[in-house]
């Protein structure tokens, strides 16, 4: 046990856990890692872990909550609704895969690992609703695209985040340029949304006509 260990605040000993606990499960998985292994990166003894955390799935949760909010934090970073709309498109999305570069445990840990658990997949699809809905709302804060509506936001920030997780998954693998893959990503959803607002508006015009 690392010396001073136990003259540490309790909320500052927690992080140490969490951040122990997260690196070892994004390298080992929920499976295989142990307690004892995460005792060991932490510099803390079993029973101090235990003593915080009663059982590995509670700290595997308390795991998942600190991340995916640090994940959502990190999304609004930048946000101005005063960007010009693709300016805009491109913070919301740079920041989210801009976190993933940066945090590459932490996604390993909130999108791979507890999507292969059953127990933790509620916390999984809160967690990827939240940022759904925040993305919708920021696109809807940051566009004037003529025509477009609520469902259109929405069913954007879903396509967005669907197609950012496989892109983080490249981008957690070093596999592609982080600024590459958002200005692609940009590109993409950029036409998606104006498309499908004249799409609407076309469509509304034809009934209107007929």
């Amino acid at each position: 046990m690392a010396g001073g260990t136990k003259r540490l605040p309790r909320a500052v000993r927690e992080q140490q856990m969490l951040d122990a606990a997260v690196t070892v499960f994004a390298e080992k998985g929920f499976r295989e890692t142990s307690m004892d292994a995460i005792a060991a990166a932490a510099a803390i003894s079993k029973p101090m872990l235990y003593l915080y955390y009663g059982s590995k799935d509670e700290l595997f949760a308390a795991c998942l909550s600190r991340e995916g909010g640090r994940f959502i934090e990190a999304m609004t970073t930048g946000f101005d609704p005063r960007l010009r709309q693709r300016d805009q498109a491109r913070t919301v999305i740079y920041e989210f895969l801009r976190f993933v570069d940066a945090n590459r445990a932490s996604w390993r840990v909130l999108y791979r690992v507890a999507t292969g658990q059953a127990a933790f997949t509620a916390l999984v699809d809160a967690s990827r609703s939240r940022l759904i809905e925040m993305i919708a709302d920021l696109l809807r804060r940051g566009t004037t695209v003529d025509g477009a509506t609520d469902i259109d936001f929405e069913l954007m920030a879903v396509a967005l985040v669907g197609a950012g997780e496989a892109v983080a998954d490249r981008i957690s693998e070093g596999d592609i340029d982080l600024d590459t893959a958002a200005d692609l990503m940009v590109s993409m959803g950029w036409r998606g949304l104006a498309g499908g607002a004249r799409m609407m508006s076309e469509h509304a015009s034809g009934v209107t006509n007929s």
